[in-house]
């Protein structure tokens, strides 16, 4: 039984860790396509510009900002959100050296995709392991707790102000923020179900 529990828990990390590796290359190939980012990652982007640091740390500083505000909302995390608000910016910043500057508007439009799918098949990795929710999704569901708002409205909310700041201090909007935010929600949905990801709630419930 032990042995048994010990095999899950090794595959839940495993499963974890490669889907946040993964994760980094995402975001690598988005930032060399240069045609937009997601509204937290073009704050992150804009803190890497206005501070001198690299997209990686920022973005470490922008989920450590994140989880603080998880405090007040006594929002309940896992070694897999802590591990998600460090790693994915390091391995960004692993990843951004080995991937060349693109150049040409269609092959650019063909990186950004193929980073927003592996983004995707990335983030039904992480969830499904179980292990916790990423510090942006906590921050989401621990809003909605406490407004009682629908989630498109929290998401809208935090979102729209994200991109705005982000935007202001330099971070990168263009077409490619819009089709990251038309696609990214069917993409995931797909990739969960790929994953065979059971939310716990519901199957409590």
């Amino acid at each position: 039984m032990n042995l048994r529990l010990n095999l899950e828990t090794l595959q839940k990390f495993v499963r974890l860790w490669i889907g946040l590796f993964l994760y980094g290359l995402g975001l690598a190939l988005m930032l060399r396509a240069a045609i937009g980012l997601s509204p937290w990652d073009v704050f992150a982007q804009g803190l890497s510009k206005t501070f001198g640091i690299s997209y990686g740390w920022a973005s470490v500083i922008v989920s450590a900002l994140v989880l603080l505000a998880w405090i007040p909302l006594k929002q309940r995390w896992g070694i897999g959100t802590v591990l998600n608000g460090i790693f994915i910016g390091l391995f960004a910043d692993f990843w951004l050296p080995l991937v060349p500057q693109i150049e040409g508007y269609w092959l650019q439009l063909l990186v950004f995709l193929a980073g927003l799918v592996i983004v995707a098949i990335a983030t039904g990795m992480y969830i499904s392991a179980g292990l916790g929710s990423g510090p942006r999704d906590g921050l989401m569901i621990g809003t909605q707790r406490l407004l009682g708002w629908k989630f498109w409205k929290i998401r809208t909310m935090y979102e729209g102000t994200v991109l705005t700041i982000g935007w202001l201090l330099g971070g990168q909007v263009r077409e490619g923020t819009l089709i990251f935010a038309i696609c990214i929600g069917y993409l995931m949905q797909l990739s969960l179900q790929v994953f065979k990801y059971k939310d716990p709630q519901k199957t409590n419930g």
